[in-house]
Formats: structure tokens, C-alpha cells, sequence
């Protein structure tokens, strides 16, 4: 006949089981959701092979947006009139940038370190939103700080590219 001591020892390693699963999933799902919203932009910047890159000088901006003409620097690019480029806080009106055009489009992203750093902050956030559930959650400190460390690693040397 099973004991009460026993009893609870297997009701604890259930819950502490349980508590792993539920916190692990969601510290994978945070990781993953991260890399998803960086992958959109930095396929086009680290996968350069085969796509167009020049440089836009922007003219004008609204509110989501700047515009200005592309000039080609690859083989194969053409001249446009204008393109269109996500307006953050790394664009200004009157600066020059070296971009890629996002295939079948006049979109660009901006191209090199900075555009590459700028592709992944959203990765950024989402070590440093992790790093809070794996302490907490997993309780495991130490992958935790390293996870937290990378990401503000990652947002300061994309913060200071920029």
C-alpha cells in the first residue's frame, strides 16, 4: 500500500514535470516567433547572391515610409525613378544608404552590418523576453543571464551600427 509521502513525491515530479513542458514550450515558441519576424527582412540582406543591391537616396518620407531613387550597383540591376524603404529611426531624409531590392517589388532594406544587425532585433527582444521565462519558469539562471546577455548584445551593436 502506497504511502501519503510517496503519493505526494509523485504529484510533486508530475507538477514540476508539467511546469518544465508548459515553460519550455513557451521559451521555444518566444525564440521561434523572433527569429520568424527577423527572417522576413534578413533573407534579403545575408542572402544577397543573385539579388539586386544599390544605393537610394531618400527624398521624401510619410509617415510609415521614405522614398527616393535607386541607383544600381550589381550586375544585372536597373535605375528606378523610386523606391520605397521602411522609415525607422536608422532612415533619414537626405542620407544615402546601400540597400537590396526585395525580389518582385521596389521595396529595399538596407544592405551590409547595419542592415544585417537591423534585420535581427527583433530576435533581439525575443532573447531578452525568454531569458525572463527561463529563469522564472525553468528556473535555470544561468542560460537565462547568457540568453539575456546575447540579446542586449545584439540590440546595442545594432543600435550603435545604425
Amino acid at each position: 500500500m502506497p504511502s501519503a509521502v510517496t503519493s505526494s513525491q509523485g504529484v510533486l515530479a508530475v507538477l514540476r514535470f508539467g511546469r518544465v513542458v508548459a515553460m519550455g514550450t513557451v521559451t521555444a515558441l518566444i525564440l521561434i516567433a523572433g527569429v520568424w519576424a527577423s527572417w522576413g527582412t534578413a533573407q534579403h540582406v545575408m542572402l544577397t547572391k543573385g539579388r539586386e543591391s544599390g544605393t537610394v537616396e531618400v527624398a521624401r518620407c510619410g509617415e510609415d515610409v521614405c522614398a527616393g531613387p535607386y541607383t544600381p550597383m550589381s550586375a544585372g540591376s536597373r535605375a528606378r525613378d523610386e523606391v520605397v524603404i521602411e522609415k525607422s529611426v536608422a532612415v533619414v531624409k537626405g542620407q544615402t544608404y546601400t540597400v537590396v531590392v526585395k525580389p518582385g517589388s521596389d521595396d529595399v532594406v538596407r544592405s551590409g552590418p547595419a542592415g544585417i544587425l537591423y534585420a535581427w532585433v527583433p530576435l533581439g527582444g525575443a532573447l531578452l523576453l525568454a531569458s525572463v521565462v527561463v529563469a522564472g519558469g525553468l528556473r535555470r539562471t544561468r542560460v537565462a543571464w547568457v540568453m539575456a546577455g546575447a540579446g542586449v548584445a545584439l540590440l546595442t551593436a545594432a543600435f550603435v551600427a545604425i
